[in-house]
Order: structure tokens, then sequence, then C-alpha cells
């Protein structure tokens, strides 16, 4: 399945990343954003309603595409984040697949070591410079 929906949700100037499983096949142990990938005949819209559901149990209300990030070690493999705003229900793990979760203020997810990917530390700063 090559798309990904990534929800980088936003809340006064952090974002919140998810740590992703020691046991994961990809990027274990690496810091990176609840969702998923997109089953066949999903759109991106409901690939992302659903991952957010069943990974953290919110539900996205105000959310905008932001970009498409290739993935480096997976040329036939698409992300696609979305900047969510506004949801109902409070974030928390409901699944295997992450082991944590933590609001990163902007400016320090930048920085942050162990991202899954090093194209989130663009996404962070153009963030960052319109919050």
């Amino acid at each position: 399945m090559p798309d990904i929906v990534n929800a980088v949700m936003l809340r006064e100037r952090r974002v919140l990343l998810v740590k992703r499983s020691a046991e994961r096949r990809s990027y274990p142990g690496l810091w990176s954003f609840p969702g998923g990938h997109v089953e066949q005949g999903e759109d991106l819209d409901r690939a992302l309603h659903r991952e957010l559901g069943e990974e953290i149990g919110v539900v996205p209300m105000r959310y905008r595409a932001l970009a498409t990030l290739p993935d480096p070690h997976a040329p036939n493999v698409t992300y696609h984040p979305f900047a969510v705003t506004a949801w109902q229900g409070e974030p928390r793990i409901l699944d295997d697949e992450h082991s944590e979760l933590a609001w990163v203020d902007l400016d320090a997810a930048v920085r942050m070591p162990g991202l899954a990917l090093e194209s989130y530390r663009p996404l962070f700063a153009g963030l960052a410079s319109n919050a």
C-alpha cells in the first residue's frame, strides 16, 4: 500500500508525536505521527478518520493537507500529512503500534533526535513560523 496518511496534530504551538513500537518493521523506536495505510478504495480523508479512531481514539474536526512526502527508503511509498487543529476526544494510545506519545514544542521538534523521517524537520519549521 503506497499511500500513508499522517495526522500532524497541533495544540498551542505543540505537535503530537508518537513513538513507534520497537517491534515495528518500518522505523522501529522512532518518533512519528499517528496515521497509517490508505486501504483499497479509501480516500485520504476517510483513511485519516479511520486511522485516528483506531490508533488514538480521536475524530478529526478541522484539518488541511500539508504536503506530500516521499519515503527515502521505500520509493513507492508516499506520506500525506494533514495539519489537524481541532478534534473530538483526547489522544491516547489504543494499539500496539506505538509505545508512547508526547506533545512537543514545534521549535524543539525541529531539533528532536530520533525522528522517523528527516523531512519532518522542515515541516515543523514551517508550522512554527506560521503559528
